[in-house]
Parts: structure tokens; C-alpha cells; sequence
């Protein structure tokens, strides 16, 4: 490994990111070809811009949360300056529709299987997988299933997994205690609801689930097909949601007795946040464009009055946008300066380079088309990403392996 690459990997900095997603616009949407990517035939590829970017919001957001953990002593490479990134090997293969990742204390990886209702402990040396166990009460199905899952913040003492799954008739947030010397497959206690009533459709679900450097869980929420949902604000659906951690709504919200921290979304799936507190959030646009989003208290997006960048009083308008063709995002994740975003439609991680709330360059792009879809990327606690490909959820076209938890690489210029 190069100098440059570990002085960039001492650099990437874990917040509280999280990441997930669904393909959301029809095989037939429009959009530009995406810019060719040496990805597709190396592991290693030079970043190229994206065409459809958007301008910069007209003026930064001041947080309103508290700041996340301090960066790192280490430079992190010049904003926007070039960066490759290659894979530098695979920690697990043969999974089943993987979709939300959280970080254990020692490294190793819960992961939970959309399909399969189960969560795996995959460790981070070598990769041995342990079934944690199946969540009861799911009910698989189009875009449903066990999606996203979170830590307690006093997960060191408590041993709390938080999950998001779907039911016959809605979507909820569920609560399950863990214990790993009890045998593989039964180390997970009963669930216990702590909101539930989120619309439920084939599609839209949302699913991503992250606490917050506020010590505070937030979810995304989709529209579930629903449009008009996302603009009622009595509507659980089309929102981001703060709850405190026994599910009630959390102290300081924008609507008083509300869970609901932000509206006007078709379907979030990314959420993480920056050193500085600020809430990212990556969002699946219909036919013309996806989202990346900087989140504010009692913000509107404007689904579906407005998809993309409107300049409209009352809405707010994205950081970055691409068209679904080239996207399709879902989970995301901050490091090293930058927002990384995974793609499902678009078969390729985006890197968008921010200063501050700004973003500095055109969004990069890397291993176009080189493992398909891809749910989700999570910062390490090692300074390298981990990328998860999604190919067996009924939308890709699976490979020898799949679906597999790669470890990337990130080395400046």
C-alpha cells in the first residue's frame, strides 16, 4: 500500500452513517448515458464526473444537532482531488439479498437478508458467517422484508438491535435483544414494537434505520405508492422519522408529538451524517431524477409536487442529483470528506466531495457495472469501505458469488 493510500485510509472518518435502498425507476426511465468507467474492466478506477449533478444549494443549513465524533488528526485528501479506489478483497459471498449492515464493537458485521427475514454475523477476519437468527413477523415481498438495522449507542452494555421490517399490512420498528453465547440461529430475543403503522406497499418501503449523534434513531420512510402521503404530514409515509430509543417521538422535533423530522420524500434509503452533525439522505427519484439530500428540521422535499431541483419557495432542493438511470441509490455512507453513495440501477459508488455543506466537484464515479447492484456501503472502523452488492433480490442478474461484502480501497490521485 502506497503512503498516499494509508495516509487516506487514517483519514476516513466513521460516523454514525448508515446505508440501504431499492430500484425504484421502471426499466424504461430516461436519463443520459452514464460516463464510461475503467471499473468495469480493473478493480481499481479513476473517478469521472457525472454530467446531471445539480448547483449547490443557495446557502448552508445550520445543524441543529449535536456534533458527531471529532475528525482525525490525519489530512483527508484535498477536496475534490482525484481518488481511485479498487476492491482489495472479498470478507463474504453466497448471501441472500443483503440489505442493512451495522458495525459491531470488535469489527465484525450484523447483516440482515431481506428475503430471508435473517440476520448474519459476518467477522471481520476472514469472514465466518454465525445465523444470529430469523426475525418473526415478516412478510417478504416486492420491495418489503427485514431492511434496515441499527446498534443501540449503548450497544456495548445493552446488547439492542434494532431492525425495520415489513408486515402483512404495514412497515414497523422493532427492538430485539441479542445474545451471541446463546446457539447459532436462537441468539435473538422476541421483538418488541416500538412504532408501528408505517404504510406498506410493493414498493417504497424505504427501510434505512441509524441513530444519529443525538443519541436519537432515525428512519426513512417511503411514500409505499402512495404520492400523496409524503406531503401529509399526519402520514408516516414519505418522511424521515427522529424517535427517542423506546420508540416515542423524540424531544425536539419540528411538529410537537410528531416522529417526523422531514417530509416530501419518495423514498429515502441512505442516511449518515458528517463530522460537523449535518443529515445526509439519498433518495429515489421517479423518472427523471435521484436525490442527495442535506436534511433540516421540518424540511420539505417536495415529493411529488417537485422531483429534483425546482428553485420553488417552501421546498428544498437537493445537494446532487442524477438521473435513475445512472443511480438508483440506496445506502450511503461520509468519509475522508465525502458522501459515498451506492447505487442499484446504476451498478456503480458515487463520490461526492463536499466542503463543509458544499459540494466541491461533480460527483465521481467508481467500478461502474463491475459487481451490479450494489445496496450499500459502510466506513469501517479499519478507514476502509465496505461495499455489499444486492443481485438476488429479483432485480439483478446473479453471479458466481453472489451476493458478496467487498472491502475497498481508496488511494489519492
Amino acid at each position: 500500500m502506497s503512503r498516499r493510500s494509508a495516509a487516506l485510509f487514517a483519514a476516513l472518518v466513521l460516523g454514525p452513517a448508515a446505508t440501504v435502498g431499492c430500484s425504484a425507476a421502471a426499466p424504461g426511465s430516461a436519463g443520459p448515458p452514464s460516463a464510461q468507467a475503467s471499473a468495469a474492466a480493473s478493480p481499481a478506477a479513476s473517478a469521472s464526473p457525472s454530467p446531471a449533478a445539480s448547483p449547490p444549494p443557495p446557502a448552508a443549513t445550520v445543524p441543529t444537532v449535536p456534533p458527531g465524533p471529532a475528525p482525525s488528526a490525519t489530512p483527508s485528501p484535498a477536496p475534490g482531488g482525484p481518488v481511485s479506489v479498487g476492491v482489495s478483497g472479498t470478507l463474504a459471498e453466497g448471501l441472500s439479498s443483503p440489505w442493512g449492515p451495522a458495525v459491531l464493537p470488535d469489527g465484525d458485521l450484523l447483516v440482515s437478508e431481506r428475503d430471508e427475514a435473517r440476520i448474519l454475523r459476518v467477522a471481520a477476519q476472514g469472514g465466518g458467517r454465525t445465523e444470529v437468527g430469523t426475525v418473526p413477523g415478516v412478510t417478504a415481498g416486492g420491495e418489503g422484508g427485514l431492511l434496515g438495522l441499527a446498534l443501540s449507542p449503548g450497544f456495548a452494555a445493552d446488547h439492542r438491535v434494532y431492525a425495520y421490517l415489513s408486515t402483512a399490512s404495514d412497515n414497523r420498528i422493532v427492538r430485539l435483544d441479542y445474545d451471541p453465547s446463546r446457539p447459532s440461529g436462537a441468539q435473538l430475543g422476541e421483538p418488541v414494537v416500538l412504532l408501528s403503522g408505517i404504510p406498506h406497499g410493493s414498493r417504497h418501503n424505504g427501510g434505512r434505520l441509524a441513530f444519529g449523534p443525538d443519541g436519537f434513531l432515525y428512519a426513512g420512510t417511503g411514500d409505499a405508492d402512495e404520492r400523496p402521503l409524503a406531503q401529509d404530514r399526519d402520514s408516516l409515509a414519505g418522511k424521515i422519522l427522529r424517535l427517542a430509543p423506546d420508540g416515542t417521538p423524540a424531544p425536539g422535533n419540528p411538529f410537537p408529538g410528531s416522529p417526523v423530522w422531514s417530509l416530501g420524500h419518495r423514498n429515502v434509503q441512505g442516511l449518515a451524517w458528517d463530522p460537523q452533525g449535518r443529515l445526509w439522505a439519498s433518495e429515489l427519484g421517479q423518472d427523471t431524477w435521484d436525490e442527495l439530500n442535506l436534511i433540516t428540521p421540518g424540511g420539505n422535499y417536495g415529493w411529488p409536487t417537485v422531483e429534483g431541483t425546482a428553485g420553488r419557495p417552501g421546498f428544498t432542493d437537493p445537494v446532487a442529483r442524477w438521473h435513475p438511470a445512472d443511480a438508483s441509490p440506496s445506502g450511503i455512507a461520509y468519509a475522508a470528506g465525502s458522501v459515498w453513495m451506492a447505487a442499484l440501477r446504476g451498478a456503480r459508488l458515487w463520490r461526492i466531495p463536499l466542503d463543509g455543506a458544499q459540494p466541491v466537484a461533480e460527483p465521481q464515479e467508481f467500478l461502474s457495472g463491475a459487481y451490479g447492484r450494489l445496496r450499500a456501503v459502510v466506513a469501517d472502523r479499519d478507514g476502509t469501505l465496505l461495499l455489499l452488492t444486492d443481485n438476488t433480490d429479483g432485480r439483478g442478474e446473479p453471479r458466481p458469488g453472489d451476493d458478496r461484502i467487498l472491502r475497498l480501497t481508496v488511494d489519492q490521485g
